[in-house]
Formats: C-alpha cells, structure tokens, sequence
C-alpha cells in the first residue's frame, strides 16, 4: 500500500510538471502567432514585443521564466568548453536563444526539485511508513532522474529535427539541382530553395536561411557551410559539403555532382522507408500479444469457463 501511494504521488507530481511544461508551451506558441499578426497590422504592445522576442507574454509565464533563468545562472557550467559543448548541441535542437543555457539549467533544477519535495511531501500527506535510509535513496534518486529529464528532452528535440531535416533534405537537392542546371549561382540557388522549403520543412528552411546569411555576410563559402555540417550533424549533410567543396577547388560542375547526389539520398530514403516497414510487424507483436489476445481469450474462452464452474460447483 504505500508503495502504491509513493508511485501514484510520484505520477501526479511528475504529471503537474508535464502539465506545467505543455501549458507554458502553448502560451509561448500563441504568444509567437501574436507577435506576427501584430507584425502585420503596425501594433507595438508589449505582449508583441515578447513574441517577436520568443518570450511567453503571460505574467505568470514571465515569472516562470525568470525563476528558472535565475536558478540556471547559478548553477549553469563556467568553463568555456563545457559551455561551447552545451551551445552546440542548442543549435542542433534549433534552440538560439542567449538565455537557453541558463533555462536549460534552471528547468534541470526545478525537475529536481519538484520530484523530490513531491515524493518528500507524499510521505508526510499520506504516513507511509518507509524507512530513512530508503527515503532518503528514493529522494536522492528522484532528484538526479529529475535532473537527467531536461537532458533527455535535449536529445529528443534534436532526434525529431534532425529526421525532419533528412526526410525534406533530397527534395531541396532536387531544387538546388534545378536552380543551377537554370544558370542560378550556389549562393543564389541556396536561398532561393531556402525560401521555397519554407512550408514544407520549416527546420530545413531555417538551416539553409542561416547558410545564406553567414555567406552574404562575407563568410567563406567552404566555412559556412561546415558550420550547416556542424548545426544539423548528419552524415548526409557532411558528405554533400564535402562534394561541394570538392566541386569549388577543382572547378568541376556543381549540377552535376549535385544530381548524383540527390539520387543516392533518395535512394536511401527509399531504404529507410523500407526498413521502417520491415519493422513493423516486429513491433506490433509486443501490443498484440499483450493487448489484443487476452481480449480475445476472454471473449473465447470466458463463457466455457463460467460453464464449468458452475458444473463443478453445483
């Protein structure tokens, strides 16, 4: 029983967090979606001032947000190389804000927090009886699982970025092909193809607008783009920057190199899809056997049974 208690209390708290995290989340998305309409229509309140910022404009929202920023400047790393090692892996979760390594900190601090004052605070609501040693283990434990989520949820962002970029990425080579067999320049076609991704792989769009403003603003072609390479981390995208510098030191033509290119990533996206096909049925195995097939065995099987106990005990 009080095992049961500590579970459940540890699933309300870790619940209220997700709950908090996903209600700040709308906020700021709406906040954002504010700041564009009034972008168009002249307004300057302060609520559009925060959304054009990336800010939520809700007060509590604020507070939220400046509680967690000062516990994260507290906490946050010193060192130059830690630091440079936590703002490139922002980057490739398409997180650029100055503050996020100080939010970063600061939500690692409150996970922590909540879970173990949460689990602290249902041994006091409800008197379960555990003993000191193993409460204090389970807090301890608690406090680092809590401190580990932001990670997680670090790498899961960057996961999804990084699978929506592939999935558009043969496409916009399809453009870049097209845009130089038209006689378009790199630079040229690389922002051209940037803006018309813009709806249908908005990751992809924002790397490719990055690429083309660090060229125009006099970066070297080559330098811009192993720091795409080293924004979005895939094997793919490193060995097309390899082609392309290839291309530019000898001089050879960057239409042709790049519809070979385009053919073998769509090859392999071809392979991908196929494998995630090959897995399916593997999958589906573990909810079949574990959802579907004791539903039918009670279906099947419960009527006999209700039969034979009644055989047996009349």
């Amino acid at each position: 029983m009080a095992l049961v208690a500590a579970v459940s209390a540890f699933a309300v708290v870790l619940l209220m967090v997700l709950g908090a995290y996903g209600l700040l989340r709308e906020r700021e998305q709406r906040a954002v979606v504010t700041g564009k309409i009034g972008a168009f229509s002249g307004t300057t309140a302060a609520g559009v001032v925060h959304a054009r910022l990336g800010l939520p404009s809700g007060p509590a929202a604020r507070l939220f947000v400046l509680i967690t920023q000062s516990l994260g400047n507290r906490i946050k790393p010193q060192k130059r190389e830690e630091i440079s090692f936590l703002q490139k892996r922002f980057l490739r979760a398409g997180l650029r804000s100055r503050s996020a390594l100080a939010t970063f900190f600061g939500a690692k601090a409150l996970c922590a927090l909540c879970l173990s004052m949460g689990f602290a605070a249902a041994l006091v609501l409800f008197q379960l009886r555990v003993a000191a040693l193993n409460a204090m283990i389970l807090v301890i434990g608690l406090a680092l699982a809590g401190f580990y989520v932001p990670n997680l949820w670090l790498s899961l962002r960057t996961s999804r970025r990084q699978d929506a970029f592939l999935r558009s990425f043969p496409d916009a080579l399809d453009l870049l092909v097209v845009c130089a067999e038209a006689g378009m320049g790199l630079d040229s076609a690389i922002k051209r193809v940037g803006d018309e991704m813009r709806l249908s792989s908005k990751v992809l769009s924002d790397e490719l607008g990055i690429l083309s403003l660090e060229m125009r603003a006099g970066k070297e072609r080559r330098d811009a783009m192993r720091s795409l390479a080293d924004r979005v981390d895939l094997d793919e995208v490193n060995s097309m920057v390899t082609l392309l510098i290839q291309t530019e030191k000898f001089g050879t033509g960057i239409a042709q190199a790049l519809r070979v290119h385009s053919d073998s990533m769509r090859t392999k996206r071809a392979q991908r899809v196929e494998e995630l096909a090959a897995k399916l049925p593997v999958k589906l195995l573990f909810p079949t056997v574990m959802c579907i097939f004791p539903s039918l065995f009670l279906v099947i099987l419960g009527p006999a049974v209700v039969r034979i106990w009644r055989i047996w005990s009349g």
